[in-house]
């Protein structure tokens, strides 16, 4: 990599992207809405269920000028949500202040591992067990989003759950290979502790990106 390229990646100009598209929110708080997704290369978080470990090396995916990307974003959508891999292992504050010019709303969906970078109007925060979230991450969540692999998790989900505000929105979600084993334990999770709510994968059920 050029001395150029590295100098603007630093400054978050350019960015390894690995794709962005135009589909349907399936997760979260946000189900079910339109958006524009942009999923940035690079993660050392190592979730062992991961579904797009071909994110994790951000060398595989080209450094792309976030200018390009903007206008990509601004075609197609009022809301852009920022993916990775992991996302904040970048700095988004020229990416999201060039969204926010254009009045396009920024949610980004992060473990939180990282210090929090840019302009965002909604944070979700999936927090991982491998790489705990930062404070200044969990503090300023507004949704939280477990994923549940094993009895486990459920524990791990009330310790994450006490670090976000009061006004955060707290969701329990499957793990997908494992989800009809763990969708009737998170059901009645629920049912006895109803300040969660349940995520679903819609979007692998509707067969859609």
């Amino acid at each position: 990599m050029d001395t150029k390229t590295k100098e603007l990646i630093e400054i978050g100009k350019m960015l390894p992207m690995m794709e962005e598209f135009y589909t349907i929110q399936g997760e979260g708080f946000y189900t079910g809405t339109a958006a524009y997704f942009v999923r940035i290369g690079g993660c050392d978080v190592g979730c062992h269920w991961c579904d797009v470990k071909e994110s994790w090396n951000a060398e595989l995916h080209p450094p792309t000028l976030v200018d390009s990307i903007v206008k990509n974003c601004e075609n197609n959508s009022d809301t852009v949500v920022i993916t990775g891999g992991e996302p904040l292992m970048w700095d988004l504050t020229y990416f999201t202040e060039s969204l926010q010019e254009r009045k396009i709303r920024t949610h980004i969906e992060t473990s939180g591992a990282y210090p929090l970078t840019g302009v965002w109007d909604w944070i979700c925060l999936s927090p991982k067990k491998t790489k705990l979230p930062l404070d200044e991450v969990a503090e300023k969540a507004h949704e939280l989003k477990v994923i549940i692999y094993n009895n486990s998790d459920f524990k791990f989900a009330e310790e994450q759950a006490k670090r976000v505000s009061k006004d955060c929105r707290l969701y329990l979600q499957a793990e997908w290979s494992n989800r009809e084993k763990m969708t009737p334990k998170i059901i009645d999770y629920v049912m006895k502790n109803p300040k969660w709510k349940i995520s679903l994968q819609t979007h692998k059920y509707l067969n859609i990106p």
